[in-house]
């Protein structure tokens, strides 16, 4: 019998190996015990061994060998296996379009609340698409459901990416490939930035059926969320969306289970659902087919009714990175599905410079931009802790506090505070402004000597001259679509294509 290097051991005519291993009686002349199949067996030489080697010492050097092989062999495997947990081709991610938005009405009068622009140049739906592609998922799903046009639209704009992000119909085939192991399942209308591979690689690690990304929460904010019971190993025990009163008290749990020193635990005694989900494939398919067909809603509804069948689990190491969640309004403590909250969350992107920076540009936002002129300022007065958008064009006027969109018009003498101006969807020729303004009628954009604060001009509004929009009365709601606008929470929102005449005071 010879030993090579490589552990293969060659046997002679005479010589039979043989064992509890199944393998006794068969005569081999050539085994490999790399591949691990004979591992844990109990061998035992028989025959005559003519390798001039003491006879005491055969069964030393060949375990060693095999030891080794074996060892080197589990490694390669278990290098396989951690990198198999973080390919991202292995993952799925569907975005949910949301419902018919109706807490950030009149915004979603005609797009769906994902389509809803932020920050200046983007939209509400480019923030989980970033995350995504950022965290190398490029097989992307989107389910709208109403208002999609304008969404389907930014989609196919913003992401034809080529071999980037991949949109197109027939989801549940894709979910089905063999290629898939987990399905992300992400809404469309919440801002924060997050590596999801994180919690991918979470939920495989914990051999979970389900993981959902949490988040720590205090008595003042618990209520507006779905919050989850948990045992010491972080297995979720019960949910409840929304509680209130001795429901939510009953959701109180130990949050030092999430990483939490004590003293924070005390104060955040409740674990808020993102609305991020991972299901391993098989079970999600199993759930929406078999076991709860009809229900529409992953946190209301099933979520709550499969924490009583299946292990879920919170991502208790998939906190959103970055500055803060914005969903947890650091200002009102609302959520992000109201009038006031959301003005005042984008508003909050200007407080710290690095905020927007750090949900968009840091995690390198990919998309494909649309080419604008660059913005005209022409002896701008005074722009303060304001973002003003590619393409627009302000000719000395005050900015303050205030966020001004793409293709922006803002005339001389404009004073704009604490003001979100979604911007346009097109110019209008120096020519054609001049005829309106010669027929009595009013451009795109904010005309001379106009006021306004506090308030939310949708896209292609026309506001005319001498107009002041500040709401001094404090109106909290009012209905005047006739006129252009609504006063929703306090905040006066211009509606889409919109006018608002010369000289009207709101």
């Amino acid at each position: 019998m010879a030993v090579s290097t490589d552990c293969r051991i060659a046997l002679s005519a005479a010589g039979k190996l043989s064992g509890t291993t199944g393998l006794s009686g068969r005569d081999w002349r050539l085994l490999k015990f790399c591949n691990g199949e004979l591992m844990g067996k109990q061998l035992k030489w028989q025959g005559s061994l003519n390798m001039g080697i003491k006879k005491g010492s055969v069964r030393t050097i060949v375990c060693t060998s095999l030891t080794a092989n074996v060892a080197a062999a589990g490694e390669a495997k278990l290098r396989d296996l951690e990198m198999e947990k973080k390919d991202p081709r292995t993952v799925v991610a569907i975005i949910l379009g949301g419902g018919a938005g109706t807490r950030l009405f009149p915004l979603t009068k005609r797009r769906a609340k994902p389509a809803v622009p932020i920050g200046g140049s983007y939209r509400l739906i480019d923030v989980p698409m970033s995350n995504c592609i950022n965290s190398g998922i490029n097989k992307v799903y989107i389910l709208t459901q109403f208002n999609s046009a304008s969404l389907n639209r930014h989609i196919a704009r913003a992401y034809n990416l080529g071999g980037g992000a991949s949109f197109g119909d027939g989801y549940v085939e894709d979910a089905r490939s063999k290629d898939i192991d987990d399905v992300l399942i992400l809404s469309g209308d919440h801002l924060y930035r997050m590596n999801y591979m994180d919690l991918v690689q979470n939920h495989r690690h914990s051999g979970a059926d389900i993981t959902i990304s949490s988040l720590p929460m205090d008595d003042s904010r618990a209520s507006d969320f779905g919050l989850m019971k948990i045992d010491s190993k972080g297995r979720i025990m019960s949910f409840s969306e929304k509680p209130k009163g001795k429901d939510l008290k009953a959701m109180a749990v130990d949050t030092t289970v999430l990483g939490l020193k004590r003293e924070e635990a005390e104060k955040k005694p409740y674990i808020a659902s993102m609305g991020v989900y991972v299901f391993k494939k098989e079970i999600l398919l199993n759930i929406l087919r078999w076991r709860f067909p009809t229900a529409n809603d992953f946190g209301s509804e099933i979520i709550p009714a499969s924490a009583k069948e299946y292990f879920i689990k919170v991502g208790n190491k998939s906190f959103p990175t970055g500055l803060f969640w914005l969903i947890c309004s650091m200002i009102t403590g609302k959520i992000l599905e109201q009038l006031d909250p959301f003005l005042k969350q984008t508003l909050l992107l200007l407080l710290i410079p690095q905020n927007l920076a750090s949900i968009m540009q840091l995690s390198q936002c990919t998309r494909q931009e649309e080419i604008y002129p660059r913005q005209r300022l022409t002896i701008a007065r005074s722009i303060v802790d304001s973002i003003v958008s590619h393409g627009s064009f302000l000719t000395n006027c005050f900015i303050e506090h205030s966020v001004v969109g793409i293709r922006s018009r803002i005339n001389s003498n404009v004073h704009l505070k604490d003001t979100v101006m979604l911007g346009a969807d097109n110019y209008e020729t120096d020519a054609e402004i001049a005829s309106l303004l010669a027929e009595g009628r009013v451009p795109i954009g904010i005309g001379e000597n106009t006021k306004i604060k506090d308030c939310i001009i949708d896209k292609n509004a026309r506001i005319g001259r001498n107009v002041v929009i500040a709401n001094s009365e404090g109106i909290q709601e009012a209905d005047r679509s006739s006129e252009g606008f609504y006063i929703r929470s306090g905040i006066t929102v211009i509606l889409k294509n919109s006018t608002i005449l010369d000289g009207l005071v709101i």
